[in-house]
């Protein structure tokens, strides 16, 4: 368990240094170097996982199987790359008068304080833990939001924090019911009852009626954080009033984060009610998120809240899939997870440039980019075809997954989740058309701009769509039968 423990302390210790340092250019360094190191971590505890099987601490505090340590892994890689991206965007902010030095420090201890509060909330053992890690990230995020500090990103993030307050409110409800339903089972320590592994292999003796009270407060709470609609209103706000880095990993991670919450819960809820009553309260949230964004896709003015709104229409996604619950719709869930992280967080690094390039982020006013700096343009015109779905990369791969589950069990609602993806799809490119091959732009001068997150995260989000890795598929593999209930822990 060393390496859990120093993908904790990285961060963590990063906060701290880069809280003290001044320079800017040492502090953009630093970052990157702490989640490189951050990122070797985690391959180190994934190998560790593959050849050893799950990991439980010696206090039981963190434990690590086949569903969180790739979400670890995931997490550490595109925290380094936004932090490459970071570095190039927040000068050009700084230089741009947009922030004060002391903005800047505080941006990347907040970032590394970020990070660390995600890794807990995946490697926790303690759902009570989780709770206060997933409140930790609010905290941050909220900082970031306000960065610039006008009024629009004041307002953004009371709205950030007014909002996710309420919601992680509920989730705290939840996890007592949780506590309290395991207090009633002979042989739980009270020391041990809000354990994971404990409530999971007492899960058939916990009182169902607490249960299914508890999974509603856990879904709507977390549900929060995803941006479940009609829980979703401050998601937009956030993205964009806040740095674009930001934004690419609030999108790439930590909506897994919330997500990665709730399906631990519905694993505990299954087994304690014997119904698929949690399933189906996630396949109704995921379907109506999905569907209510994709058509909101079309009234955006502003290209940040654009690609926020996409955000939520794959998570509702990916909830519907992980409600079904059957192994190819779990296998689906997953699979969309990493494919949704590379390809959004690729999408807001190329939206970061192009609005510092245009000197707005309303979409009206962003025009002509293939012309005006061609790496930018075609950036955001491959990114978005990637996230619309496009052959051959992983997202169309991922989402044919979650309909031929939903074909297998629910045909019935497979019409709506086509209508969906095609309303989503014309939304998309409706508004990308101009802003790539509009006319050119008068007096836009090309900007210092660090595509290399980009091309490497649409490289293996083609190769995923093309051929997945074995090593990647055994992890799937193995975490879709510990969600679906067929492996012991």
């Amino acid at each position: 368990m060393i390496a859990v423990y120093l993908i904790l302390l990285t961060p963590f210790s990063g906060s701290v240094i880069l809280a003290l340092q001044n320079d800017p250019d040492r502090s953009r360094l630093y970052n990157m170097g702490f989640n490189a190191l951050s990122l070797f971590c985690s391959i180190w505890l994934a190998v560790e996982v593959l050849l050893k099987g799950p990991l439980l601490s010696s206090g039981k505090q963190f434990y690590i199987d086949s569903f969180n340590v790739y979400l670890v892994v995931l997490t550490a890689f595109v925290g380094l790359t936004t932090a490459l991206f970071s570095g190039a965007y927040m000068k050009h902010e700084w230089e741009a008068g947009k922030i004060t030095p002391r903005r800047l420090r505080f941006y990347y201890s907040a970032y590394q304080a970020f990070m660390f509060t995600m890794f807990l909330v995946l490697t926790t053992n303690n759902m009570g833990l989780l709770w206060v890690a997933m409140e930790g990230a609010t905290l941050a995020t909220v900082l970031l939001v306000s960065l610039y500090r006008t009024p629009e990103a004041v307002e953004a993030a009371w709205k950030y924090f007014i909002l996710c307050g309420v919601g992680i409110a509920q989730a705290l409800f939840g996890t007592i019911l949780l506590y309290f339903a395991a207090e009633q089972v002979e042989g739980i320590r009270p020391d041990e009852a809000l354990l994971w592994t404990t409530l999971h292999e007492n899960a058939t003796l916990l009182n169902p009626g607490v249960m299914s009270i508890a999974f509603v407060f856990l879904l709507i709470g977390y549900g929060t954080k995803m941006g479940l609609v009609p829980l979703h209103n401050w998601l937009p706000d956030a993205h964009s009033e806040g740095p674009t880095p930001m934004s690419a990993i609030l999108s790439g991670l930590l909506l897994n984060d919330a997500l990665y919450a709730v399906v631990r819960s519905k694993m505990l809820a299954d087994q304690s009610l014997a119904s698929h009553l949690p399933g189906y309260l996630m396949m109704g949230f995921g379907l109506l998120s999905f569907l209510v964004a994709a058509l909101l896709l079309h009234h955006q003015k502003d290209i940040k809240r654009l690609f926020s709104y996409s955000s939520i229409e794959h998570m509702g996604l990916m909830t519907f899939a992980f409600g079904i619950g059957t192994p190819w719709a779990v296998f689906a869930g997953l699979f969309h997870m990493t494919t949704h992280s590379l390809t959004k967080s690729a999408i807001f690094v190329t939206v970061g440039h192009a609005s510092q390039l245009a000197g707005t982020q309303r979409i009206d006013k962003i025009r002509g980019l293939i012309n005006t700096q061609p790496s930018i343009g075609w950036g955001l015109l491959i990114g978005t075809l990637a996230i619309a779905g496009f052959p051959p990369f992983g997202v169309f791969a991922s989402e044919f997954l979650v309909l031929i589950a939903t074909m297998r069990d629910y045909p019935w609602l497979t019409p709506l989740l086509l209508i969906g993806i095609g309303i989503a799809f014309a939304g998309l490119f409706r508004h990308l058309q101009p802003m790539v091959f509009g006319p050119l732009p008068e007096g836009r001068q090309a900007i210092q701009a660090n595509m290399t997150p980009v091309v490497l995260h649409l490289i293996l989000v083609l190769w995923l769509g093309i051929s997945m890795p074995f090593f990647l598929g055994n992890w799937f593999n193995q975490a879709t039968q510990l969600i679906a209930g067929s492996l012991p822990l």
